[in-house]
């Protein structure tokens, strides 16, 4: 039975009320539905759809969560000639330093189908969207209704936790990030290829299926020639690309305007509080933002979907879903995982942003060293596709 559309509040109390309706918020709320809470998903109505040149790199432990709940794009959506793929399977990653440094990754040295697969963000909402309408035991709200637990999906600028005190440390960094998608004149073979150079982190991320000609930028720059480049003409602003990536497709063809926004390294100090209302918990980009270097940033919110409903589902049968006792268990697991992660990219963009002779000649060095060690490489590659812990 679909589910009930957008109202005012209910009078209902229900489980769960998750605040946020993208892509973290409606996954949580079908992976609780799933397991017979009573969910309410709020969110105000939405406006009308824009343009979203934006593509996810998603791992093999999300692309399963997404499966779960019946939201995974594909194979449910078949392709036809007029229509290109919206999910591209990543056989390769080329990744690329400023003086020579490379390392190869391939996906059959995995014993994988795929490193990770990049995924169309307006196709992935909608079948969230109709996953949720047609799963039984959510309610859409616009307002926030009585609920023991209320998790908050709301991003990183969250009205919510900033009015409940929730302390959320952000240190800006001096980048912003540039995306946009091309059409490029030679096939990219559905390899993924990142550049990293003159201080500045170049990905182009395969689309429109493993023969496709299109890709997606996501393009590190300092803020000031972020800005610069946006306002390039389109034929200028491929130009730069092209040079850049040392035209390693081709020629480049901007399809979309270009956008930028900041980027930022930020964590939330406490994941879980106690209100007079119930419980709250935060998840995704309300909790955590990172450098989109390694492409992990929905990864990890989905990890925070996933460990959150596994915390619920196996709670014991006396305990409400907003025990803070059970929430805590919920906030130490994805604490440790999430700062690791945000660590770990803070450190390779502060690396890489290093323009000292000195340094570049060690990291290029380091680069070729791990091109040569295939189970270092293996076990790099696993790790970012969430196939072991």
């Amino acid at each position: 039975m679909p589910s009930t559309p957008a109202s005012s509040p209910s009078t209902r109390r229900f489980d769960v009320a998750v605040r946020g309706a993208g892509i973290v918020g409606q996954t949580l709320a079908l992976l609780l539905a799933q397991a017979r809470l009573r969910v309410a998903l709020v969110a105000p109505a939405k406006p009308a759809a824009s343009a979203d040149v934006r593509a996810y790199a998603l791992n093999a432990a999300s692309r399963e969560l997404l499966r779960k709940v019946r939201a995974w794009p594909e194979p449910e959506e078949p392709d036809t000639p007029a229509t290109p793929p919206v999910v591209t399977p990543v056989s390769g990653m080329e990744v690329y330093g400023d003086d020579g440094g490379a390392v190869h990754f391939n996906a059959l040295r995995t014993g994988q189908e795929a490193l990770t697969w990049i995924v169309d963000v307006p196709a992935l909402e909608r079948r969230l969207t109709q996953a949720v309408q047609f799963q039984g035991g959510i309610e859409r709200l616009t307002e926030a209704p009585n609920a023991a637990l209320t998790v908050i999906c709301e991003g990183r600028r969250s009205s919510t936790r900033e009015e409940l005190g929730l302390e959320f440390d952000v240190r800006p960094y001096p980048h912003k990030a540039v995306a946009a998608r091309l059409r490029c004149s030679q096939p990219h073979g559905g390899v993924a290829r990142q550049w990293f150079k003159g201080g500045e982190i170049m990905a182009l991320l395969p689309l429109d299926g493993a023969e496709g000609h299109t890709v997606a930028l996501v393009w590190s720059v300092e803020a000031a020639q972020a800005d610069q480049r946006l306002k390039e003409s389109p034929e200028a602003l491929a130009r730069l690309i092209q040079d850049h990536c040392g035209a390693a497709l081709g020629d480049m063809q901007m399809l979309s305007p270009a956008h930028a926004w900041p980027l930022e390294l930020s964590r939330a100090q406490r994941w879980i509080t106690r209100t007079e209302k119930g419980a709250v918990a935060l998840a995704g980009d309300a909790a955590h933002a990172m450098h989109p270097l390694a492409g992990q940033g929905l990864n990890v919110g989905l990890g925070d979907v996933a460990e959150l409903a596994r915390v619920l589902n196996q709670r014991e049968f006396w305990r409400e879903p907003g025990d803070l006792k059970l929430l805590r268990r919920y906030e130490r697991a994805r604490q440790a995982d999430v700062n690791a992660m945000g660590w770990a990219t803070d450190g390779l963009f502060g690396l890489f942003a290093q323009t000292d002779s000195r340094v570049q000649l060690l990291r290029n060095w380091g680069m070729n060293g791990v091109d040569r060690l295939d189970p270092l490489k293996n076990w790099l590659a696993r790790q970012a596709m969430g196939t072991i812990t």
